[in-house]
């Protein structure tokens, strides 16, 4: 069978190569997009069933079009969200195909591209765009124990209450995924366990406003790199229950047993470090700092935004908080199961070209990478901040779309015409 020849391939279908498609066909270049299950998948079957975006309408979608049925200042619940992505790509006849998955990448000897190996043949590719996101290896870290007569998950696997046995749940990790998950086990009666990390808590929404557009106006979207020492902590946001600041002291005060960060698990017991005061005060300290900056921006401009005094009043230090438990027995305790919201690991096993560094995470300027003709989108801070939200994805698509625009304008230049008396 003959090769089948492109001149960019985009690997995956979520966000990313969905925007990536756009963009790259906005500027006439001859592409295709493969997705080896369906389009956004990831938003379908690898997230739990009460899932909604963790920003409204108005903010997390593309530009060139609304979500349907849903007001602005909605969260979108995880199967619209998917729909979505179906319905823009259909609307801008994205030559995706799915069922295909991508096997390995490699660069041709001697002849420009890269030789794509796929679960349908090969494809001779001049470039290849990896669209496939951050959310690519679910991470148990190695202190789980190894006994069978716990149920034990990852945050990628939970879908609801129902799916876990009987008695009491710890999950560790206490980011967007985890303390969504917490609060609704909560809801559903069940006893919770969670632990509580280094993080930062955003305000939902301050003065009228959501932090979506507080973080907009204030520039902080547009921020290029992370703050030393913060690539270990989460943001706890939530759009659940029609968009609540997450406030772990409500949450202990509800119930839910806060605990530090989890240290190890050995002998059926669980130890955390004794950080949680501090780690709570960390987000607090984050949270009060939105509120001034967000202040100051209202002074300002001389913005009729109403105050909201009650905004700045903390709940009590729950029991959990001033007298942390640094030691759990798990039988003690009636836990079943332990749920780790402990993150994502990237996979590039596929695309072997050197594009990586030691620790194996793309070398890359804006997504273009060190090896030439490799792209990158849908990573966090692949540009800035927010790179990881819908909106930030589209935008970095159009960048690497310009770079690809470029390069290929500079390929298709003819050079100088000699002169007929230079030939003769």
């Amino acid at each position: 069978m003959a090769t089948e020849k492109i001149d960019t391939l985009v690997v995956g279908a979520g966000q990313a190569g969905v925007a990536m498609s756009e963009h790259l066909g906005n500027a006439g270049i001859p592409h295709i997009v493969l997705e080896r299950d369906r389009i956004a998948e990831r938003w379908r079957t690898q997230r739990w069933d009460s899932l909604v975006a963790n920003g409204p309408a108005w903010h997390d979608r593309f530009p060139g079009m609304e979500f349907s049925g849903d007001g602005p200042e909605d969260f979108v619940p995880k199967e619209r969200v998917a729909d979505y992505f179906v319905a823009y790509a259909e609307r801008i006849k994205a030559p995706i195909r799915c069922g295909v998955e991508v096997l390995k990448v490699t660069r041709n000897e001697g002849r420009p591209g890269f030789a794509v190996e796929t679960s349908q043949g090969v494809i001779e590719a001049e470039r290849v765009v990896s669209a496939t996101g951050p959310f690519q290896r679910p991470v148990i870290p190695a202190i789980a124990p190894k006994d069978g007569g716990l149920f034990q998950i990852h945050s990628a696997n939970y879908r609801n209450p129902a799916q876990l046995p009987d008695g009491a749940v710890l999950v560790v990790g206490a980011g967007s995924s985890g303390t969504q998950i917490a609060d609704e086990l909560r809801r559903a009666g069940r006893q919770v366990y969670l632990s509580v990390g280094a993080h930062e808590r955003p305000p939902r929404a301050y003065r009228g406003r959501d932090f979506v557009w507080w973080l907009g106006v204030l520039g902080l979207w547009d921020i290029e790199a992370m703050a030393p020492g913060t690539e270990h902590v989460t943001i706890a946001v939530s759009g659940a229950y029609g968009g609540r600041t997450v406030d772990f002291r409500r949450l202990a005060h509800e119930g839910v047993t806060l605990v530090g960060l989890t240290g190890g698990i050995a002998a059926g017991k669980v130890s955390f470090q004794p950080n949680l005061a501090e780690n709570i005060a960390r987000g607090d300290a984050y949270y009060l700092s939105l509120l001034d900056k967000a202040d100051a921006y209202v002074r300002r401009n001389g913005l009729d935004l109403p105050e909201e005094p009650d905004a700045r009043r903390f709940l009590p230090d729950p029991d959990c908080v001033k007298n942390p438990i640094l030691e759990l027995d798990l039988a003690r305790a009636g836990i079943t199961s332990i749920i780790w919201a402990t993150g994502f690991a990237l996979d590039f096993s596929w695309l072997q070209v050197d594009a990586f560094d030691e620790r194996g995470k793309p070398r890359h300027q804006r997504g273009v990478s060190s090896e030439p003709g490799v792209y990158f989108v849908g990573l966090p801070w692949l540009s800035r901040r927010g790179s990881s939200f819908i909106w930030g994805v589209w935008h970095d698509a159009k960048h690497v779309a310009d770079h690809i625009a470029t390069q290929r304008k500079y390929r298709d230049y003819p050079g100088p015409q000699q002169s007929a008396e230079n030939v003769a």
